[in-house]
């Protein structure tokens, strides 16, 4: 069977990642799987029993302070010596920043065709791709040289195959143009003995949705898995309420059509018509019909101010002599 290439992801804390895992089970389905570190001196020695536990059949190892000393154009050289001396089947690389990078590089040094965050590998090297949350599923393939695919982490469940790899060291020759972005320090990020997020089968998050900020504490304390499922707030249907409950005891939100007319309407009055606010629509809309007056809104305030002052009380006797004159003047 032809060489299945697997670029090795490892870091000093954890080791081998996940994600190389998973190539290497993925590799098991389309040829012999072989394992490529890339690293400084003694890399190798460090993941050789994690990479033949997952069925690694052979191991190439380019230790050297060049590939440890720069940044990924060191690795990408070495690749694609060994690509051209070896004809694998397919080179599969992981889809982090460092994984894209290095294939991408190796593309152009090859004139090869790349595919990026699949998820599937065929046996005849069709790669699914799925983007949007699953809605779209697309087959794709190299047409262009052999496959060089990135594998998305959490693809596949990693499983192992015991075997006993040898190791084969390859001399790594940078040249001056893999030398251009050196490496000065490093500093490692403090982390607590949880794995890192693309590493983890099941996240769980929490926020406003669980009620109060208080509540996530418990996040906090669930080491494993299975801890995480037991230690959710009660059975579903006790959560459901709880959320419906937190929900309902928000601050209801001001009607928009009550608080324009709150704000825009003037106060009532006895004069008629004219200083009264326009009639709200009957049907259930948001927004308030618009006023039938063409006058802006000062003009509008302003008339109905004029309209809205009230007369003088009049005494009774200028009310009865009022009264009279109307009759008087009915009678002639």
């Amino acid at each position: 069977m032809a060489e299945v290439l697997v670029v090795v992801e490892a870091t000093q804390a954890f080791g081998v990642k996940k994600v190389t895992l998973e190539l290497l089970t993925i590799a098991r389905g389309l040829g012999e799987p072989s394992a490529v570190v890339l690293g400084g001196p003694g890399a190798a020695a460090a993941l050789s029993d994690k990479l033949a536990e997952y069925g690694a059949q052979k191991i190439y190892a380019a230790q050297s302070e060049e590939i440890d000393g720069y940044l990924v154009a060191p690795k990408a050289t070495v690749l694609a010596e060994l690509i051209g001396r070896v004809q694998p089947a397919a080179v599969l690389l992981a889809s982090t920043q460092e994984g894209k990078e290095i294939a991408a590089r190796l593309a152009v040094k090859l004139d090869n065709g790349l595919l990026t965050d699949a998820v599937e590998l065929a046996a005849d090297g069709t790669a699914t791709q799925v983007v949007f949350a699953g809605s779209t599923i697309v087959k794709s393939k190299v047409t262009r040289g052999l496959p060089l695919v990135t594998i998305r982490p959490n693809s596949v469940t990693p499983t192992p195959a015991p075997g006993s790899p040898a190791v084969e060291e390859l001399t790594v020759t940078a040249a001056d143009q893999d030398k251009l972005a050196k490496v000065v320090e490093r500093v490692a990020e403090q982390k607590g003995s949880r794995p890192e997020l693309t590493e983890a089968s099941i996240v769980v998050s929490g926020g406003r949705g669980i009620g109060s900020p208080t509540t996530s504490s418990w996040s906090r304390s669930l080491p494993t898995p299975s801890a995480r499922r037991s230690a959710l707030p009660g059975p579903p249907s006790t959560r459901a309420s709880t959320r419906t409950s937190s929900r309902s005891a928000r601050p209801a939100r001001p009607s928009p059509r009550s608080s324009t007319w709150r704000s825009a309407s003037p106060a009532r009055s006895s004069t008629g018509p004219a200083c009264r606010p326009p009639r709200r629509s009957s049907r259930s809309t948001r927004m308030p019909r618009r006023r039938s007056s063409s006058l802006p809104t000062s003009v509008w305030w302003a008339t109905c101010s004029k309209l809205s002052r009230r007369r003088p009380r009049r005494s009774a006797s200028a009310r009865a002599d009022a009264s009279g004159r109307k009759a008087g003047g009915g009678r002639g």
